[in-house]
């Protein structure tokens, strides 16, 4: 089966509505989505909308966390902080009720793990993206899955766990090994911080073994607009523009 994986859409519609467009064309049998769906952009109840009618699971992100009442953000720096305030006062009940509800992890039948940062105290959102990162979870080897697709950092890294060690992957197409260990992070759809503008999402092919990594063009233009008309600061506009 093929299903499409995406994470951190963080309130830019214009961004996801691509990237559902690009699954209407090339359809998988499943979608799940890595959370985050609120935050920094400036559309956050309206991407609840869309991606509670299209992602068939969607799991926590820290964002939704604190905007829901979830976990404390008070160690936020201030204009964070600020946004998620604002999109908290701006989801309809239905939505703020699905946040809530949403679970940290989860365990596909298909042989992998869903989770937004490390599947170690999922709660915590801990970030795996620098090597040292990775290499720290071999304690953990026996508990973790074949493969763990993770979102938070809004990068493109994967890492290959062994016996023997750690290493990254830099490819947009990975083929698993199945004697071998995986973590794989998907991206962002819509706050790219790979210095690639676009926005990103992913197809994993449970028959072949193998995840492909798509970039698509959006209306960058109209999204920075809607920031800036926002009561959001033009900082999280201006970033889009490079992809960081």
């Amino acid at each position: 089966m093929k299903i499409g994986i995406f994470s951190d859409i963080h309130s830019n519609l214009n961004a996801f509505k691509v990237v559902r467009e690009f699954y209407e064309k090339n359809p998988c049998d499943e979608y799940l989505c890595l959370g985050d769906v609120v935050g920094y952009g400036p559309q956050p109840d309206e991407c609840c909308d869309a991606v509670r009618d299209f992602a068939n699971l969607t799991i926590l992100g820290n964002h939704d966390a604190a905007v829901c009442g979830r976990m404390n953000y008070a160690y936020y720096y201030e204009a964070a902080r600020n946004v998620l305030d604002y999109h908290a006062s701006l989801l309809k009940p239905g939505n703020m009720e699905w946040l809530r509800q949403m679970p940290y992890t989860y365990k596909h039948p298909e042989g992998f793990t869903i989770c937004h940062g490390s599947p170690i105290d999922p709660q915590e959102f801990n970030y795996i993206f620098f090597l040292d990162q990775a290499i720290q979870l071999m304690p953990h080897y026996d508990q973790l899955d074949h493969i763990t697709f993770i979102g938070h950092s809004h990068l493109t890294k994967a890492f290959v766990l062994a016996p023997e060690g750690v290493n990254d992957i830099t490819s947009n197409n990975i083929t698993f090994d199945p004697h071998k260990k995986y973590f794989v992070t998907v991206g962002s759809v819509g706050q790219p911080r790979d210095y690639d503008n676009r926005a990103c999402c992913t197809i994993y092919d449970t028959e072949t073994k193998t995840i492909q990594y798509y970039r698509l063009p959006y209306d960058i233009e109209d999204t920075v607009r809607r920031v800036f008309n926002s009561e959001i600061t033009y900082n999280f506009g201006k970033r889009l523009y490079l992809g960081i």
